[in-house]
């Protein structure tokens, strides 16, 4: 009896140590460049302006079977900021906006992920809620998240990818920063990213 149960827990020990490893871990694709986190704001209510950050670096775990048990960490350079206009660029960095050269990085830690169902096109959606670090100051944010599919790619790694989009209010990270009215205050945000699959 003392045998069989034994054998009972090692098995049982065993399907769940199986279960918990399902979970993979992945290096956001920032060598090939197959990562982008876009921008759009208002300029004073007459048009938009859209622009990129160039630098940024993360990780994230990932079981398709349990989106639920899904985590993410991202790092951005903000001096990375770009519009494809120099003189904005420079603006945008400085102590009016950004302030780079008091805060380098931005960082997005995530502490859930509830699965939301399908897209129209039948992939999979989930709500990502995390920690957003920017001007130095933390609050917490929702990214509309969509799994974009998984697979080998032609290099003998293993690669999953996503897209997700949410909105922030930059005068509550910075309060300070310059007045472009209203309109201007809310910034839409737009990741993509491709993970390769750690060996």
């Amino acid at each position: 009896m003392l045998k069989k149960t034994l054998a009972a827990l090692a098995i049982g020990s065993a399907l769940f140590t199986a279960g918990q490893a399902m979970a993979a871990d992945y290096k956001i694709d920032k060598e090939g460049q197959h990562a982008f986190v876009d921008f759009k704001i208002s300029h004073l209510g007459y048009s938009f302006i859209t622009g990129t950050f160039k630098d940024f670096d993360g990780s994230f775990s990932f079981d398709a079977a349990k989106p639920e048990d899904s985590k993410i960490d991202v790092t951005l350079k903000t001096a990375s900021v770009f519009t494809n206009h120099a003189e904005r660029d420079k603006h945008i960095s400085s102590k009016d906006f950004l302030d780079v050269a008091a805060f380098p990085e931005a960082t997005f830690k995530s502490t859930s992920v509830k699965p939301t169902g399908k897209s129209a096109d039948g992939k999979t959606t989930a709500d990502v809620t995390g920690d957003l670090t920017f001007h130095g100051v933390t609050k917490p944010v929702v990214i509309k998240a969509t799994f974009l599919g998984e697979g080998k790619d032609p290099w003998g790694g293993y690669r999953a990818g996503f897209e997700g989009t949410t909105s922030i209010n930059r005068k509550d990270f910075a309060p300070k920063s310059m007045d472009l009215g209203p309109q201007s205050d809310t910034v839409e945000l737009y990741f993509t990213f491709e993970g390769v699959k750690a060996k």
